[in-house]
């Protein structure tokens, strides 16, 4: 072993753009410093079943410009060490088998409490660098979550192919991008290719909401345009929200699929078909052909190539991990802001209710978010201020005035 210790690094949860980078930047640092660095593959996977042939010697060669690349070399997975006494000593035992001092963890809020649960049951240093395209783990405000500029790239790229396409062909499209708790993907989205809307969890206060509600905010919406002589749209959705749904509207979604840390695999429900065919069929009982198709974003952004900003930002994060290790720190979430390390303790992030990282949603009455509804198209209460804009938002979705007035006034 060389005279700074051994450094091993493992990725779990979801892939983000820039883990590469991270690894890339991380490996080269440490041995730098005399570290003899070792990749973890597939996250806590392997360690769990105290199985140390998925660990290799990572040189600096290995890593020299896959910070250029998606993905991740090490791979990944959601194998959560927490959920046992025995899963945890495991993963001590074989991490201490394996010669390892130090531990570089790359993931989001579940890998940051494998990583905290590491560092308080052994004499292991660790540090979490963070990472989701979701953009929620509760860093300042201005400091993204590495992933996220890439993913919001890519995804803004594919919202505004589809705003053409559903000007060309004189439709609308539902679309569902990921973000489990928190909508800042969708939001970034949406307000940057200028949606139609976009609907987010934390715009409803109420501990739930009816799936007949979502519905009635995308229709008021189609109407509206089709009162402007726009037959067309894009209404972008959080993923989130299927966690928000009335118990009642769930029925058919108890059978579905968890991840290793309880969490329903929101990708395998199809929330934007779901909507797609209410709102088909509410039109239709009205007279009203309305060609709607959907599209769940998503997978299509965790592996792109990263952005120049999540390049330069995860080669920062990776140095900065190793620097804080060097100087004996352990058990903190690593972080840049203003061009400093500032390590974030596992302690001061988590949630005292839950034991988990605390989760940054989107806050609704924020700037970011004030500017982006301010541009989306939604029935509001000014609409029927004016009669002749009612009788004629009536007209476009084929209904009485009374009718229009006591669904959306």
């Amino acid at each position: 072993m060389s005279s700074a210790g051994k450094l091993a690094i493992l990725v779990g949860g979801g892939p983000a753009p820039g883990i590469n980078s991270v690894i890339g930047s991380a490996t080269i640092k440490a041995i730098n410093e005399g570290f003899e660095v070792i990749g973890v593959q597939d996250g806590f996977k392997w360690l769990v079943k105290r199985d140390t042939s998925h660990a290799r010697r990572l040189t600096i060669d290995d890593v020299s410009r896959i910070h250029l690349r998606g993905g991740s070399m090490l791979g990944t997975a959601r194998e959560n060490p927490t959920k046992s006494e025995e899963s945890m000593k495991a993963v001590v035992d074989t991490l201490k088998e394996l010669g390892v001092t130090h531990l570089v963890t790359i993931g989001g809020d579940d890998t940051a409490l494998s990583s905290s649960t590491v560092a308080a049951r052994s004499d292991i240093h660790t540090v979490h660098v963070p990472k989701t395209i979701d953009n929620d783990l509760p860093l300042p405000a201005h400091i993204p979550t590495f992933g996220f500029q890439s993913a919001r790239h890519v995804g803004v790229e594919l919202v505004q192919n589809l705003m053409e396409d559903a000007r060309a062909t004189r439709r609308w499209y539902i679309v569902v991008a990921m973000g489990r708790q928190a909508g800042h993907l969708a939001l970034g989205i949406g307000k940057a290719a200028g949606a139609t809307l976009t609907l987010i969890r934390e715009e409803f206060t109420a501990p739930t909401v009816k799936f007949s509600q979502i519905c009635d905010i995308i229709e008021g919406a189609i109407i509206k345009r089709r009162a402007q002589g726009r037959q067309y749209g894009v209404a972008v959705l959080a993923e989130g929200l299927i966690e928000k749904l009335d118990p009642s509207d769930m029925d058919d979604l108890m059978d579905v699929e968890k991840d290793d840390h309880g969490h329903i695999r929101f990708a395998e429900i199809d929330l934007a078909r779901k909507v797609k065919v209410e709102l088909e069929g509410r039109f239709r009982q009205r007279g009203i052909r309305l060609p709607i198709s959907n599209k769940n974003i998503g997978y299509e952004l965790r592996c792109c190539d990263p952005i120049p900003f999540d390049m330069h930002y995860c080669r920062e994060l990776g140095n900065a991990a190793i620097r804080f290790l060097v100087s004996g720190g352990s058990g903190a979430m690593v972080s840049v802001q203003n061009g400093q390390l500032v390590p974030l303790l596992f302690e001061d992030i988590r949630d005292p209710s839950t034991g988990k990282t605390r989760v940054r949603n989107v806050d609704p009455a924020s700037e970011n978010y004030r500017v982006a509804r301010g541009y989306m198209l939604r029935l509001d209460y000014k609409d029927f201020e004016n009669s002749g804009w009612a009788e004629k938002l009536a007209q476009a979705g084929n209904l009485t005035l009374d009718e229009l007035k006591r669904k959306f006034a």
